[in-house]
Parts: structure tokens; sequence; C-alpha cells
């Protein structure tokens, strides 16, 4: 039976999630408002955006390194409101040289952030003895899908950018402040009974997830960053109806992972990601097919059904790796999501320009197929790591 310790500390790290998936979201459906804004081509778009995973990666790896001496506690206490504080400076850049150091620092605390929030939902999985991680995402899922609404609707009343982008953050600085100080203390995250260090890292098992994370957001960044360009510049919508692709990627994710966590523990997670796969490579082919605009928010929720449960099982696989409970596997396959979005920035950007957008979203289309061999590492046992 959880203690009321164990309670708190589930509360706040749903509240990290949601934190996390309301400032993503808050930035990432504007970005072709940025580019409208600074006048920015597909390419000079394409070198932006790259900023963010690259320096993201640098991020999750430093997070790894900070949370096994200080724990993750005062890694997300530091990094969430940097998060938001640089959306917020993102909307109020009057010029790429402004906007480009901004990112530099949003990208730095985001990948602390995402390695961070989920070694504590690790923690939490290893204390309750289930399978938890789908919830947490299900929270991250759900504000992203609530911050692309509030776009929406905020940009049908012709709202100006600084308060679309501004209000959300208060909240989420809000909800980082108050819940943070109820997360899992370094003492806490580690587990009752194993190891007291790693020794070493298990790169065997641990290359599939690696592998899998990677095509995932592959398949993500394209969403996040081309699903608003796509809508836009391909099916012509209406500014109200641009942030929507987002809005439905998310909303189909949220629905699934809401019973993501008692579909693995009746099936296996190998069994979800397999169906997954194949499900999201029918959504990006579906992209590239559609003719209109409501096909099109159809094609990017069939994405979002897909994708759905790649990323908690990754993360839960990397904890089962990891005896001594430092943090370490989840930060080195959280690293593999910023190499996914540096691929699906720098991939599908460039098919964008060199053809045009449906073609470049073929390209997640064959790495989402890929996920569908990975599966069966989705179920590693627990081994001694070597090097």
């Amino acid at each position: 039976m959880p203690s009321l310790r164990d309670r708190q500390a589930r509360i706040a790290t749903y509240a990290v999630f949601a934190v996390q998936g309301l400032s993503l979201a808050t930035l990432l459906v504007q970005i072709a408002s940025l580019q409208t804004r600074h006048h920015l081509d597909e390419g000079s778009l394409t070198l932006l955006l790259l900023i963010v995973p690259v320096f993201a990666g640098v991020g999750s790896v430093g997070a790894g390194a900070f949370a096994a001496r200080f724990g993750s506690r005062l890694l997300l206490r530091i990094a969430q409101p940097a998060v938001a504080a640089a959306v917020v400076l993102a909307g109020f850049a009057p010029q790429v040289a402004l906007l480009v150091p901004v990112l530099l620092v949003y990208a730095l605390a985001l990948g602390a952030v995402d390695a961070g929030m989920n070694m504590q939902g690790v923690a939490v999985e290893r204390r309750y003895g289930l399978q938890v991680l789908n919830g947490f995402h299900c929270v991250w899922s759900a504000l992203s899908m609530a911050g692309a609404l509030w776009a929406s609707a905020a940009a049908s009343a012709r709202l100006p950018l600084e308060l679309i982008m501004t209000l959300p953050m208060l909240l989420a600085v809000a909800g980082s402040l108050i819940f943070g100080r109820s997360l899992y203390t370094t003492g806490e995250e580690k587990p009752e009974t194993g190891p007291a260090h790693f020794d070493g890292f298990p790169w065997r098992p641990i290359i599939p997830l690696c592998l899998a994370m990677a095509f995932l957001y592959v398949g993500d960044a394209a969403v996040s960053n081309f699903s608003s360009v796509y809508m836009q510049g391909v099916l012509t919508a209406e500014p109200w109806v641009v942030p929507l692709a987002y809005a439905a990627y998310q909303a189909t994710t949220l629905a699934v992972r809401l019973g993501g966590d008692l579909a693995v523990r009746r099936y296996g997670p190998a069994a979800i990601v397999r169906v997954g796969g194949v499900i999201a490579t029918v959504g990006f082919a579906s992209v590239v097919l559609a003719p209109n605009q409501l096909l099109g928010l159809v094609a990017f929720g069939v994405t979002g059904v897909g994708l759905a449960v790649v990323a908690p099982q990754s993360f839960s696989a990397a904890g089962r790796l990891d005896p001594a409970g430092t943090g370490v596997a989840i930060a080195r396959v959280n690293l593999f999501n910023y190499v996914g979005f540096i691929v699906g920035a720098a991939l599908v950007g460039g098919l964008a320009e060199a053809a045009n957008m449906r073609v470049a979203f073929a390209a997640p289309l064959v790495l989402a197929a890929v996920i569908i061999l990975l599966a069966p590492g989705f179920e590693p046992r627990r081994t001694t790591a070597t090097t």
C-alpha cells in the first residue's frame, strides 16, 4: 500500500509533467507565427529549430550527472521555471538575434526537465510496484492539448502573440513552485534494496530503446515543428485552425495514455509498442495523402494514437536496467529524444525545402515502421551492467 508520502510525490510528479506539456505546446504551436514575424524561409526555420534538440541533449546529459549527485527534485525546481521564462521571452523577442539566445536557454532547461521528470516518474513506478508512467505522460498530453486549444482560441480573439505566450506560463511557474517541494528527495528516489551504485552501462539491451526513442521523436518533431506549417502552407488553413493539428495529435495521445498502463499490464510493453508502430505508420501515410483540412486533422490524430506509448515504455524499460536508481539510464535514453528531434527537424525541413511538405512527411512514415521491429526490446531483463 503506497504511503501518504508516495501519494504526495505522485501528485507532484503529475504537476511537473503537466507544466512541461503546457510549456512545450505554448511555444511549438507558435512556430508558424514566429516564422512569419521574423520572415524566415524553410531553411532558416529548420536551422533555428535545430538549436532546441541539440542543446536539450546537452541539458539532458548534464541532468544525469546533476541528478546522480543532487537528485532530480533540485534539478526540476531550477530548470522548470527557466523553461517557462524562456517561452515568454521567445514571444517578446523582436528579432532573430535575440530569439536565438532565448532558445538556447529554453533548450538547456527543457532537456534537464525532460530527464528529471521521468526520473521522478520511474521512482514513483518503482515505489508503487505498478506500471504508472503512461499516466504521467497522459497528463503531459492533456496540458499540451490545452496549450494548443488556448492558442487557437486566443488567435481567434486576435490577442497579441506576447500575451498568448505569457498567460499560460504564469500558471506554469506557479504550478512548478507549489508542487516542486513535494517531489521525491535524493534518498527517496533510490530503491530500498539493490546495489548502492551503478557500475557501467548496459548498452546492448538499451539500444532498441534508444533507437525507438529516436525514431519516435523524428515523427514527433515532424508533427510538433511542422504541423502548423503544413496546415497553413499545404492545406491553407485559417489561423484559428492551424493549432488544431497539434491539438488533435495531443488529444489522441492523451486518449491512448489514459488506458495505456492497464493495456501494458495486460498485454506487455512489446505488444503495445508493436501495435503503436503499425498505427503511427498508417497515420503518417494519411498525413502525406490528406486532401483537405479535416482529413489532415484526422491524420495527425491517428499519428498520435500510434506514437503515444513509445516514450513512456522506453523510460520504464530504462528504469528496469538501472537497479541502483541513479537516473543515468533514463537520462541517456532521453538523450535520443533529442537525437530524433535533430534528425526530424533537419530531415523534414530539408525535404520540405528540396521538394514539398507532403514528401517531407514520408520520412517519419518509414521510421515509424521500424519501431515495429524494435518492439521486442521493450521487455529487457534486468541484468548486470557491462561496458
